[in-house]
């Protein structure tokens, strides 16, 4: 009797894009469904673990690094596989979505590495994830350019020597994909991104002397990296391509991950290149696992809570020394700034920023740093290069003078400073603007001179939150309370609509993003992620 064949993945309630065939091919989509029977299980296992983690925080409001691993941690023979060629030197990464301008300008930018990016900079709508995909295997095939329909500028790709490195970011384990689904369960989205990229790309990347490199985001334990590395080993024995082939970088943004990065880093040993030190995320993180915790977890104004922070520190110091103890690379967190065509002094002010940040990172031994416009590039790469000079990393730099106990890195109320009246409106601001775009299928977004992405949406409304169950009383004598945000919302889409014009707003979706914020921003129980209901209308 013969074996039935194994179920197809269907395309479910998604118009055809043009080019899709060359993305979602029979092949390729095979591959998708194995990667979700195989893994999706074990993926559904470890978001449970998460709520059960969060509910421990909520009882003890502490977290401390795991005895079972102990160890591991003492273990001091182990490293990460040495990084390849084409990772070796990564000492300015610029971020972005994979738009097709984008894709182009960040492959030109000057940068060593770009973060092709389908998590928190790429909105989730169906063209997003499956053009995106094509635009990748256009810049590997040397056959995309772009023509700019307002200006009637032109893009194309420098020569190949030029380009930087793509390491390819995709969605996080919380998000499925409601378009790819098998026998009426959405595939998750990590598994499609990741998917895709790598049965198109690795043997063509491979061919061109570099290959399919990966930023993990999200991540909250060692045993989530232990599901990633199972992916890689599989994914590697479906094609036939050398085990190690695959690098993966893991962004520690979860305030949970921050006391498992050895762990995370052995269980990827063969795979690993790096951590990466991921802000706004992680501030989101400390509030959404400690929003029980009483006035000591309260944060104020995101921006407030610099680098040099004592608990931020705490983090990032320990970051660099997990990974040079380990032969990994560090790599620093983002500077979001988004130069004016018009304001030169503004321009200046924020350069000057930007520059103290990134010269703080190299001379704390970071490998390298991010940056989220091109015209930062050549900042931070004096930076790197005055520390750096000939050398492609600073991984001899092993920091045995960092000493960081467990409190050190949830001592949040060492930080001098208190929510203001005017970081709330921010906040209530620049969640409804972002959102509004996302709702667009636009998840980079410049708001106020900064290049916001979801993350800074997830932290503004949990601060929104947290502040309203703080009962938090702003310098003005003011209270944080429900009614304050509605009230404060409402002023915003006034605002917006007096700057954009009656039509640009009747277009947009901004009733939509103020709903939405106020949502998740007011409800009793706290949403997960912003992302899980957005999902939900993002057509």
């Amino acid at each position: 009797m013969s074996v039935p064949a194994p179920s197809p993945l269907v395309i479910v309630d998604a118009e055809p894009l043009p080019r899709q065939e060359e993305v979602l091919t029979e092949a390729a989509l095979a591959f998708v469904a194995e990667l979700h029977r195989r893994f999706t299980p074990r993926r559904d296992e470890l978001l449970a673990r998460r709520a059960e983690r969060r509910a421990e925080i909520a009882r003890t409001s502490t977290l401390d690094f795991l005895p079972g691993t102990a160890g591991v941690r003492a273990d001091d023979s182990w490293r990460v596989a040495p990084a390849p060629p084409a990772l070796d030197d990564r000492r300015v990464e610029i971020t972005g979505p994979t738009d097709r301008k984008m894709t182009i300008n960040a492959l030109n930018s000057g940068a060593r590495i770009w973060l092709a990016d389908f998590e928190d900079a790429s909105a989730p709508t169906w063209e997003n994830v499956v053009l995106g995909q094509l635009n990748l295997i256009d810049a590997y095939e040397r056959r995309i350019d772009f023509t700019d329909p307002k200006s009637g500028k032109t893009y194309a790709l420098r020569p190949a020597g030029e380009l930087a490195t793509v390491v390819t970011r995709p969605r996080g384990w919380h998000l499925d994909e409601r378009h790819l689904q098998l026998d009426g369960t959405p595939v998750p989205g990590a598994l499609v991104d990741f998917g895709l990229y790598f049965f198109h790309n690795a043997q063509r990347l491979i061919d061109l002397g570099k290959g399919p490199y990966f930023y993990l985001p999200k991540t909250e334990s060692h045993l989530e990296a232990r599901l990633w590395n199972d992916v890689f080993v599989f994914a590697q024995e479906y094609t036939g391509i050398p085990q190690g082939t695959v690098r993966a970088t893991v962004l520690i943004e979860t305030i949970t991950a921050a006391y498992e990065m050895e762990e995370i880093l052995y269980e990827l040993r063969d795979h690993a290149s790096g951590l990466n030190a991921g802000r706004w995320d992680y501030l989101f993180s400390i509030v959404k696992n400690f929003r029980d915790g009483g006035t000591k977890f309260v944060l104020p104004d995101r921006n407030a809570v610099t680098m040099t922070a004592p608990f931020m520190r705490a983090y990032t110091e320990l970051l660099v020394r997990t990974c040079h103890k380990r032969g990994a690379h560090a790599i620093g967190g983002m500077a979001a700034f988004i130069p004016s065509r018009r304001d030169a002094e503004a321009n200046k002010v924020a350069f000057e920023k930007v520059k103290a940040d990134k010269d703080r990172e190299a001379a704390d031994g970071f490998d390298g740093s991010w940056v989220a416009h091109p015209d930062l590039v050549p900042i931070a790469l004096a930076s790197f290069d005055a520390v750096l000079g000939e050398k492609p990393n600073q991984k001899d730099r092993l920091r045995e003078d960092v000493s960081v106990a467990a409190g050190d890195l949830i001592a949040v109320d060492s930080l001098d400073a208190r929510p203001t009246y005017e970081g709330w409106r921010n906040a209530v601001a620049v969640g409804i603007r972002y959102i509004e775009a996302w709702l667009r299928g636009t998840g980079a977004v410049a708001i106020f001179g900064l290049m916001e992405d979801a993350a800074t949406a997830e932290i503004s409304r949990s601060q929104i939150w947290q502040w309203i169950n703080a009962d938090v009383v702003f310098e003005n004598g003011e209270h944080a309370t429900a009614d304050l945000a509605r009230e404060v919302a409402a002023e915003e889409l006034a605002t917006v609509r007096a700057e954009i014009g009656e039509e640009a707003f009747a277009a947009g979706r901004w009733q939509q993003a103020h709903d939405l914020l106020l949502q998740v921003a007011l409800d009793t129980d706290y949403t997960e992620f912003l992302t899980l209901p957005a999902y939900e209308q993002l057509r």
